[in-house]
This record gives structure tokens, C-alpha cells and sequence, in this order.
């Protein structure tokens, strides 16, 4: 599923793991959305996750969450 979001952005519902998000990623847990700001490497795969809220979230390497990824029309 694909949404035009303001300012001629376009927003996909993409499944993420720690292999695949991204900075940018909007991840919504607890019925509250989280922009991924900064991503760090952790041993075993797994990945910890800050956004711009100063939250904080570890996942493990097969940890699988549904984000929307922006993306700009061309």
C-alpha cells in the first residue's frame, strides 16, 4: 500500500528486520509513531535503534516490525 504524504513525499508500508531498516524508517509500537534517527550494530545481528524522541529499541536479528518508508517522487 502506497499514501501521498504533504510535500509530494510517498509513503510505503514496508516489513523491516535489523538487516533492512533504515534511517527514516516510521515504526509505530504502542499506537505511537517513531522515527528512526540513528541505527547501531550489535553482536548476534541484532541491531539498537534511536529516534528522534531519544527513545531507544533493540532488536534481534530476526525481529520483524511493519514501518513506512518515505520515499520523494522524482
Amino acid at each position: 500500500m502506497t499514501a501521498y504524504a504533504p510535500g509530494g513525499a510517498l509513503g510505503s508500508n514496508v516489513e523491516v528486520t535489523a538487516t533492512t531498516v533504515q534511517r527514516g524508517d516510521i515504526i509505530q509500537l504502542g499506537g505511537h509513531a517513531f522515527r528512526v534517527r540513528d541505527l547501531f550494530q550489535l553482536p548476534q545481528g541484532a541491531k539498537q535503534l534511536v529516534f528522534e524522541s531519544g527513545e531507544l529499541l533493540t532488536i534481534h536479528a530476526r525481529t520483524r516490525l511493519v514501518a513506512v518508508r518515505m520515499l520523494r517522487r522524482r
